[in-house]
């Protein structure tokens, strides 16, 4: 009896130890393998993030390419003062800027050290072929990487251009050429990935008939067992590969975990919330990787991605793309702040979410544009829903103040507009840039006249012409109680000596009639509101405004009282420096 009491009591407690072992070798095991899984779909997250960005990168570079395609179009084949044009668009990853009208390059900007640029592209051994495939298909291409006379790697973009005669027959003019230098084009990319703790290395297809993938450029030290993302550009797939500085997760990176296992209470515990963890970090990256954080609605990625699933699923349905973006949001952004900008979009991501159908799938796309997917719907059943949503009032508070803003708002059926959804975002996007050109805050469905190349109808944009318009101008509300101030141009604020729109509003209150000499204010404020009451449209009027600095210039107003949908009653002033016009002229104006 005691012996067999001696065995069971060494027996048990081996038995017990084995299976603790056991048990331990089997969690080890599990939380290797779901650490490994989390590491992964952390770096599949981030390879898909910076890919993006360095895409984004790339589109910079192209759309010089496109500026220069744009002007050669307006003025018919011909670029005037192109040396000055080329160096108005040089940045620090651009090689060179040329053009090469019938193929061969003429110009070249900068010349220096670039003199052997001027080729024949189009009968060139090396460079032949893929220029006659950007011709033949009417794309941009990309050739490169490739050694040039200077040091470092350079990417050749070009870009083919034809032009419509007078009959509307188009014909094949030459190219717009810009060339990249890599990696200083992915500089800020590539330093923020590695400050994430990966290496990486990017590469890409030789051509658009090749499959096979040249290195681009590379972090130091070995890349194993990568994550890839690959993404489209230049007629040529690019391919992003990441991994973890310090390698993959190792079973000898958990010795915490072995000790912990001798105890099997506790082993089965932490085991038991080692899986919770884990689980819910997964979960949490997966919604991160298609939510925007902001608003809470899809980003482009999760909403690609549910639209791409429910055509798969549902190729026959009629369903409606949505494509709208917030009306003037840069100015939201300059006069208000990005605080108040991204109150904004959070309040037109809540009115989407509590006016559309419960079955829209709703996404933001980057900035302040949004879309939006009706699935099951057509242009005509969805039409007074789509009205209602856009001319919805929409307001944000701002100093206790409620602010107005607007959207702009376009949308395609499929598939009586499109057969695929890349078409139907693109017809919906021309209906939206359509809205824009008649005066926005609106929306259209698109007709077969809309052009999809609107966008580059829009390239000026009214802060690129206010901000370089060689006179002065300020907006304000023509409101007795509440003169306040909308917009000051550049012109403007060097005129007063200030430095930003902010510093303008700090010293004046954010009120006009504090611009004016205090002596002079209630004569003028007097003027201006007869003209206010009488009717009048325009008037002029002669007082001292005042600098940041305290001091006052004389200046003559020129303004126009216009009626504004969103602030009501406006005023548009132009000023005048009325002592440098006496300078400037023979003839004194007083």
């Amino acid at each position: 009896m005691y012996k067999r009491f001696r065995k069971k009591k060494i027996i048990l407690p081996l038995l017990v130890f084995l299976s603790g072992m056991s048990i331990l070798g089997l969690i080890t095991y599990h939380i290797i393998k779901e650490q490994q899984k989390h590491d992964r779909t952390l770096a599949d997250l981030n390879a898909m993030i910076y890919a993006e960005r360095m895409k984004s990168d790339i589109e910079e570079g192209i759309r010089a390419t496109d500026t220069l395609k744009q002007i050669l179009i307006s003025e018919e084949g011909r670029i005037n003062k192109f040396e000055q044009v080329a160096k108005n668009m040089m940045t620090d990853y651009i090689q060179s800027i040329q053009i090469a009208p019938k193929g061969v390059v003429t110009e070249i900007y900068p010349i220096k050290d670039n003199e052997l640029g001027k080729i024949d592209l189009i009968n060139d051994k090396d460079r032949g072929q893929i220029s006659r495939y950007a011709i033949d298909n009417q794309m941009i291409v990309m050739q490169g990487p490739f050694k040039m006379k200077q040091d470092g790697c350079d990417i050749a973009v070009r870009n083919p251009v034809y032009l419509k005669n007078k009959k509307g027959h188009r014909s094949f003019w030459g190219f717009t050429i810009v060339i990249i230098r890599v990696p200083d084009i992915f500089s800020d990319t590539i330093n923020a990935l590695m400050d994430f703790g990966y290496q990486y290395r990017l590469s890409k297809t030789v051509s658009p008939w090749e499959t096979d993938y040249e290195v681009i450029d590379h972090s130091k030290g070995k890349i194993s067992d990568p994550v890839s993302y690959v993404f489209e550009m230049g007629g040529v797939q690019w391919k992003l590969e990441v991994m973890p500085k310090t390698g993959w997760l190792r079973g000898e990176d958990l010795p915490g975990v072995v000790g912990g296992g001798l105890l099997i209470v506790f082993l089965l515990t932490g085991f038991t919330g080692a899986l919770l963890i884990l689980d819910e970090h997964r979960k949490r990256f997966k919604l991160l990787s298609v939510t925007d954080a902001l608003t809470g609605i899809y980003n482009r990625h999760g909403f690609d991605e549910q639209v791409s699933l429910y055509l798969t699923q549902h190729p026959r349905e009629n369903c409606v793309d949505i494509q709208f973006d917030v009306d003037d949001f840069k100015m939201i952004n300059d006069m208000y702040g990005h605080v108040s900008g991204d109150k904004a979009l959070q309040i037109l991501a809540k009115q989407m979410k509590e006016t559309l159908p419960e079955n829209a799938i709703l996404g933001r796309s980057g900035g302040d544009e949004f879309c939006i997917f009706l699935p099951n719907s057509n242009c005509k059943e969805a039409k007074s829903c789509i009205e209602q949503f856009a001319k919805m009032k929409r307001t944000f508070l701002y100093e206790g103040k409620e602010r107005n803003f607007s959207i702009s708002l376009g949308y395609a059926e499929y598939p009586l507009h499109a057969d695929n959804y890349t078409k139907l975002k693109s017809c919906a996007d021309a209906a939206l840039y359509e809205v824009k050109l008649r005066g926005k805050q609106g929306c259209l469905a698109y007709q077969t006249d809309f052009r999809l190349e609107v966008r580059t109808q829009l390239g000026f944009a009214l802060n690129d012409i206010s901000e370089n318009l060689p006179g002065a101008f300020i907006i304000y509300k023509a409101d007795k109680e509440d003169d306040e101030i909308l917009y000051a141009n550049r012109e403007l604020l060097r005129m007063l000596k200030c430095d930003s729109l902010d510093m303008l509003l700090k010293y004046t209150n954010g009120s006009f009639r504090n611009l004016i000499r205090e002596q002079e204010r209630e004569d003028i404020e007097q003027r201006i509101w007869e003209q206010i009451e009488d009717g009048h449209s325009n008037d002029y009027v002669y007082y001292h405004m005042k600098k940041e600095d305290g001091r006052f210039i004389h200046v003559l107003d020129h303004g126009r009282i216009v009626e504004n949908g969103r602030y009501g009653k406006v005023f548009y002033v132009l000023i005048m420096d009325f002592d440098s016009m006496n300078r400037h002229f023979k003839d004194p104006f007083l």
